[in-house]
């Protein structure tokens, strides 16, 4: 049960990784000087005559007619580079009183605010109007899980009869459109003007994934959320917070009177009742795990290849069983969440029953999550994006519930990024694997024989030691696995799921984890 994969926009040149940034197509300019009323701000230069008709922070993604906005980066000033704004057609620069110094040469006019960042997300609104006819707005976070419940929100809206939109890791969708991401939840300025060209398209109802970076950047400022919805917590991104703690009190920020109407918050790990303790917007819960007290409750009926079914059963003994396209409890779990917020924002429980049972299940793709590139001989062939010590827990234990034969696992590690919890990714990739195999992910500009030793001591430490192999690079790891797995076996290689390239000391190599899969299986004579 899997719906049409949308049509994918990509860079027109295959060397350009970048993916493009969707704007209105048809834009209404707003007036300089309305934007300095209206917020009050202070201005330098003649706003006589100045319109904008869109709002950017890199002159890479410039289009005539747009505010640029100059912000202070790692290295540099954006408002360094004001006159190439100005020369690819900006008409005004927004920044702050450093900035605005060094825009001064320019010869634009410019409007000066406190803190860039922390006003884009309000006047990208204004400029795109984002406020007007908003559609309904489903905001997720958690460690993981936010990508595969956006992917099922969208997935049911559509078989309720919705233009439905979707702002992922993954991707952007706009009905049928889409385009590969760029971040996990785009810049404040991306994310208005995404919702403008998807309010030209008519979309009544909106997933977004919103990550703690995004939350702690200001990505989603401007937004107001119908309902959010928390999925977990556990160890990742202690590169960008200090503790699981901060970590913890930047995703929390999302259940705010000013970011959200209603949440629903899985009690599946402990932090869960910490943000139904601390929430400031009314809350119901949800949990898959039993003996744990929640409003709705999941219950895995049961499993195969191509499904996982389920119940879900709310208050006043309100239920429905379905099936989710996708393997696993967690992925059950996911689906619970997705239609529960859907019952917050108004939808009746039964008209959704209605609607998947027409289908025979949720019809959703969810690209790269544990995701089956095999054919119906020999090994089974998993891809994940899957890139945490639970996220491994969770993807393991469901293939391995699947697996008649071995399971074996292969993963890397990203380099640059959160090095604290690679020796925990290896444990838990040795203790539920026979057999496992360290290769490299996105080695940026770490050495990829340190990551791999790092995995390597921690695959030490696991309580069962399976055979373990180190294969670099992750082409021959790959074959390697292949070439150890007989019919009957699964492998599970964890981490690149949907991504189309590798980076390698800072340049995006165009490589693909499923084709490399499906190379290997039919050089060793598989289908």
């Amino acid at each position: 049960m899997t719906d049409r994969i949308p049509p994918v926009l990509r860079p027109e040149h295959p060397a350009d990784r970048t993916p493009p940034v969707l704007r209105p197509e048809h834009p209404q300019a707003r007036s300089l000087a309305g934007l300095v009323a209206e917020f009050g701000l202070e201005a330098r230069g003649s706003l006589d005559g100045v319109e904008i008709t869109g709002v950017t922070l890199s002159t890479a993604d410039l289009h005539p007619g747009d505010l640029y906005v100059g912000i202070q980066g790692a290295n540099s000033h954006g408002a360094k580079y004001a006159a190439q704004a100005r020369d690819g057609g900006a008409v005004a620069i927004l920044t702050d009183a450093v900035g605005a110094d060094l825009a001064a040469d320019s010869g634009l006019p410019i409007v000066l605010v406190a803190s860039p960042r922390e006003a884009l997300g309000e006047i990208s609104g204004w400029v795109y109007r984002t406020a007007e006819r908003p559609p309904l707005l489903f905001g997720t976070t958690g460690t993981n899980g936010k990508t595969s419940v956006s992917y099922l929100l969208e997935g049911i809206l559509k078989q309720l009869g919705l233009v439905a939109g979707l702002s992922s890791t993954s991707e952007r969708h706009i009905g049928d459109l889409s385009i590969v991401s760029r971040l996990t939840t785009p810049e404040a300025s991306e994310m208005h003007a995404l919702l403008a060209r998807m309010r030209e398209s008519n979309v009544r109802a909106v997933a977004v994934e919103v990550s703690a970076q995004a939350l702690t950047h200001n990505r989603v400022d401007g937004l107001f959320f119908d309902v959010v919805a928390f999925t977990n917590l556990s160890h990742d991104h202690l590169d960008d917070y200090a503790d699981l703690e901060e970590y913890f009190q930047a995703k929390l920020e999302l259940f705010d009177p000013d970011r959200a109407k209603r949440g629903v918050v899985s009690l599946d790990t402990s932090w869960g009742q910490r943000v139904v303790e601390e929430s400031r917007i009314p809350v119901t819960t949800i949990s898959a795990t039993a003996g744990v007290d929640a409003q709705w409750t999941v219950k895995i009926l049961d499993e195969r290849a191509a499904y996982t079914e389920f119940s879900l059963t709310g208050p006043e003994g309100r239920s429905l069983t379905t099936r989710v396209p996708i393997i696993g409890w967690h992925m059950a779990a996911n689906a619970g969440l997705a239609i529960v917020m859907l019952v917050e924002a108004g939808f009746e429980l039964e008209a959704i029953g209605q609607a998947l049972e027409a289908d025979g299940g949720i019809v959703a793709y969810l690209p790269g999550r544990t995701e089956r590139v095999s054919g119906d001989r020999g090994p089974s062939v998993y891809v994940d994006f899957g890139h945490s010590p639970d996220a491994f827990l969770n993807t393991l234990a469901a293939v391995r519930n699947l697996t008649p034969g071995r399971t074996i696992m292969l993963f890397g590690a990203d380099g640059d990024r959160d090095a604290s919890k690679r020796h925990e990714m290896g444990r838990v990739a040795a203790d539920g694997s026979d057999i496992l195999v360290i290769t490299d992910h996105h080695p940026r500009f770490e050495d990829p024989a340190s990551i791999r030793k790092t995995l390597l001591e921690g695959a030490a430490l696991a309580e069962h030691q399976p055979e373990i192999y180190e294969v670099s690079p992750p082409e021959a790891a790959i074959r390697k696995a292949v070439s150890l797995a007989r019919p009957g076996d699964s492998i599970l290689w964890a981490g690149p799921g949907h991504q189309d390239y590798r980076d390698i000391e800072g340049v995006r190599t165009p490589y693909s984890a499923r084709e490399e899969a499906r190379a290997a299986l039919q050089e060793a004579g598989w289908e």
